[in-house]
């Protein structure tokens, strides 16, 4: 597939922005194993951008480590997000956090589309919006939110054998099991995983079986 049928499939997987509709697809959830969403959390709109860096080589994705100063979600990889302003589309919002924690110029980004909205146990409502950068960026991380910047090619994280199937124990005593996948030295996991699995089915179908059979506790 040539680099340009490749965007093509990718735009063609994706709900366009033009035609924007929060209520067009059930979203994702950290709730559904939980037996859905209790009726008294009232979720906050937010966004991240899915960076799909367009190289000679392949697509890679931009990923950021959270810095180990934040009071959430602390030192875990991320996309660039955040929650929405008043009156922000959700694709202004991941263009404008990705240049606020990364230095991404928004010019460098032609958007493709959005994926289905993933819903968290940390009370957001997240849009994932897919973009294509331009290569050869120069990222300047804030270094009150960003540790560090990272790139990891786009085959490697469509492919469901390289995700390991995990478990926690949470304060209230259940298990939660969540996907993870290590790649040189960083743990893609929790909800970063979860957004790109469903990215995953976006572009190829849920798959009808189901590698994911390796069951380890987080690393302490």
């Amino acid at each position: 597939m040539s680099p340009e049928e490749k965007r093509a499939f990718i735009v063609s997987r994706l709900d366009p922005i033009e035609t924007y509709d929060p209520t067009l697809r059930a979203p994702h959830s950290d709730f559904e194993a939980l037996g859905g969403q209790p009726a008294d959390v009232t979720l906050r709109p937010a966004a991240v951008l899915i960076p799909l860096v367009e190289h000679q080589a392949g697509l890679t994705v931009l990923l950021t480590r959270r810095a180990d100063t934040l009071r959430a979600h602390t030192g875990q990889v991320a996309f660039p997000g955040g929650r929405c302003d008043a009156g922000e589309t959700p694709w202004e919002t991941a263009l404008r956090e990705a240049q606020e924690e990364v230095g991404l110029d928004p010019g460098r980004v032609t958007l493709a589309g959005l994926s289905t909205r993933y819903q968290t146990l940390s009370g957001f409502d997240i849009t994932p919006v897919v973009g294509f950068v331009k290569p050869g960026a120069r990222y300047r991380p804030n270094p009150d939110e960003v540790a560090d910047v990272f790139e990891t090619p786009l085959d490697i994280l469509m492919d469901l054998n390289n995700y390991e199937r995990r478990s926690r124990e949470m304060p209230d005593g259940q298990t939660r099991y969540y996907y993870a996948l290590p790649y040189r030295g960083q743990l893609i996991w929790g909800v970063t995983a979860g957004m790109l699995r469903i990215l995953y089915e976006r572009l190829y179908g849920a798959p009808t079986t189901t590698p994911l059979d390796v069951e380890t506790h987080e690393p302490s």
